[in-house]
């Protein structure tokens, strides 16, 4: 998580366009059709402009407006509540991370969508369901994401399937070379909350049960997955700088060579292969006693409970989550998309290698609890695991563990 000051100011402004803004309330309903804005995150945004065109230019009545909202993940949120909460109508499509549905749809900040408006049936399974919350979806989904361990393949004989094994190659490669050996997102924020809630599952346990309700951590295999973390950062393979990385930071130093092995998400692929060429490939991440599992991420799509034009943010999302936008993610965004049939295409396997491991990996991944108290639950794992990983490491992984599962507890509890 980035500073304090930033989110404050994020909200500041928000609430600022909020006050300016249109307001919502008594003129909105799923009738309305006219202009719409499309807010979603700045990371996301690049190659969206001419999807946006094509819509623009068959709806000259009815176009849309690209808001791009701040990079972080924590950041976006604070924003789009802000103007939420105001009931501002400035917001019409919301793009959305997959663990914000629930506490939008719990909050009355989106509205309910029919089923039998989207191709839900030729969506990867697991992607549908976080768009899911108490039956009911709240969202269509737009892209997908799953960890992917990047590797590289001119000093690394074979991709590690343990950690065991990730742990002796990054030992020897940083031995012989001029290169640190393994990294993710380690900075206090979601990434942290994300790695960590990885590297559990992939000691066999997880942090919280699917639907949020209830604290499954089971403090021996958190404690081994922590160990496992705090080992690499003492032992030097983990470099201490990681602790300071982001998905952007982390990118960077697989892409300049300063890394063997990165944790990072689809998106890394394309400017890595950039940079590196061939020197480089995706596995799946490793796990205690085989292939790991990640966390499930991406974009899903909502409407604003505030929108004047909620019709027209429908049938735009309609639109915008088509076969042939959902190939231009990929073969434009290079964002992973949600149409299963994309992932089997010889065409896009020869020019997206990564395909096949990455489909095996979303339909691996579990996804983050579908909570309305989600923020509080990843700002509390992200502050323990911090002080856990940070020298001299005076919390042991053991008492951390213990610690943290009574601290979800609380929070479950109170929700």
């Amino acid at each position: 998580m980035r500073r304090s000051l930033p989110i404050v100011l994020s909200v500041l402004l928000a609430a600022g366009c909020a006050v300016t803004g249109d307001e919502g309330g008594d003129d909105t309903g799923t009738g309305g059709t006219g202009p719409i804005t499309f807010a979603t995150g700045r990371d996301t945004t690049a190659y969206l402009q001419p999807l946006l065109d094509r819509w623009n230019q068959a709806h000259p009545a009815e176009k849309v407006t690209l808001l791009e909202l701040p990079e972080a993940a924590d950041e976006q949120r604070a924003q789009m509540v802000a103007n939420l909460q105001a009931r501002s109508s400035r917001y019409d499509v919301l793009g959305l991370d997959v663990v914000q549905t629930a506490e939008f749809a719990e909050n009355g900040w989106i509205i309910p969508l029919e089923r039998g408006l989207f191709p839900l049936d030729r969506f990867l399974p697991p992607v549908v369901d976080t768009a899911v919350y108490k039956g009911k979806l709240w969202a269509v989904p737009y892209t997908s994401n799953a960890g992917l361990l990047y590797y590289r393949t001119d000093l690394i004989k074979k991709p590690p399937r343990t950690w065991a094994e990730l742990r002796t190659a990054a030992q020897e490669v940083t031995k012989k070379h001029d290169i640190d050996g393994y990294a993710g997102q380690f900075l206090a924020y979601e990434g942290l909350t994300v790695n960590f809630s990885e590297a559990v599952q992939s000691a066999g346990g997880q942090v919280v049960s699917p639907d949020g309700t209830r604290v499954t951590l089971d403090p021996a295999k958190a404690a081994t997955a922590l160990a496992f973390l705090q080992q690499g950062l003492r032992e030097g393979w983990i470099p201490k700088e990681s602790l300071s990385y982001k998905e952007e930071e982390s990118r960077l130093a697989f892409q300049e060579g300063r890394l063997a092995f990165v944790r990072n998400w689809p998106h890394a692929y394309g400017p890595a292969k950039a940079k590196l060429g061939d020197k480089f490939a995706v596995t799946r991440l490793p796990g205690l006693d085989g292939p790991g599992s990640s966390s499930l991420g991406g974009i899903n799509l909502a409407v604003s409970a505030s929108s004047k034009h909620q019709h027209t943010a429908q049938e735009f999302i309609r639109y915008f989550t088509g076969l042939e936008n959902q190939r231009r993610v990929l073969t434009e965004g290079s964002f992973p998309p949600v149409w299963s049939e994309l992932y089997d295409d010889p065409e896009l396997i020869k020019r997206f290698p990564y395909l096949p491991v990455l489909k095996e990996s979303i339909l691996a991944a579990k996804p983050r609890p579908a909570s309305a108290n989600y923020n509080q639950l990843s700002l509390v794992i992200a502050s323990s695991v911090t002080k856990a990983l940070s020298p001299p490491y005076s919390e042991s992984a053991g008492d951390m563990a213990v610690s943290l599962k009574s601290e979800l507890e609380e929070i479950i509890r109170t929700q």
